[in-house]
């Protein structure tokens, strides 16, 4: 009997648990993919504003044109024009943006080793929010990996992180009025900068 309701206990704290711990898992999912749903639709907005035709951004993100054309009628006229493309800009947003995209490069090419690669994978599944806390964090990983890998890392990678770094620190004396949303400035730098140090491989 005793046997019995100690078997009990244990199957009813680990079904709590594992419960606990699935429920964590999607809400972090179900929160990541809003914040994505949002994203998705002022990419959108930009790409409109860039001049795209709403069938070639349907065909290039697998949506109907009319679903397209939903999220460009709630396109205000008063919204401010599209974001330079420009890698070198120093507001915070766009920064971060930078750090993420190289911290995502490190972590495919050096998969089993990057230190940085739990938490871009956290930041995939919206489990890490960019306040000053995680970036400092995700630099200090970042940091860590490049000198550990330091005679196989390209050069691009070291400059890069210079650069982004430098402008963490030094907040721009000049504070110009930034057209995007903070989200939108940090998936472009995040995927302007991936492009880059791919292409200087």
């Amino acid at each position: 009997m005793a046997g019995e309701e100690c078997a009990g206990q244990d199957s009813e704290a680990l079904t709590e648990d594992l419960a606990r711990r699935m429920l964590a898992d999607m809400n972090d999912t179900i929160r990541a993919g809003e914040e994505m749903r949002k994203l998705r639709a002022e990419m959108i907005r930009l790409f409109v504003d860039l001049g795209w035709t709403q069938d070639t951004i349907a065909r290039l993100a697998g949506m109907s044109q009319p679903a397209v054309s939903k999220q460009v009628t709630k396109h205000r006229p008063a919204d401010p024009p599209p974001p330079r493309l420009s890698l070198d800009q120093h507001d915070a947003p766009w920064l971060e943006g930078r750090l993420w995209g190289l911290a995502e490069e490190i972590s495919e090419r050096f998969h089993d080793t990057a230190s940085c690669t739990r938490h871009v994978n956290a930041i995939a599944r919206g489990r890490k929010r960019f306040t000053s806390q995680s970036v400092d964090e995700l630099r200090r990983l970042v940091e860590g990996d490049l000198r550990r890998h330091q005679a196989k890392m390209p050069a691009g990678y070291r400059q890069a992180y210079n650069e982004i770094s430098r402008g963490l620190d030094v907040p721009p004396k000049v504070i110009t009025t930034i057209a995007a949303s903070a989200s939108v400035r940090r998936a472009l730098a995040y995927q302007i900068q991936r492009d880059r140090l791919r292409g200087e491989d």
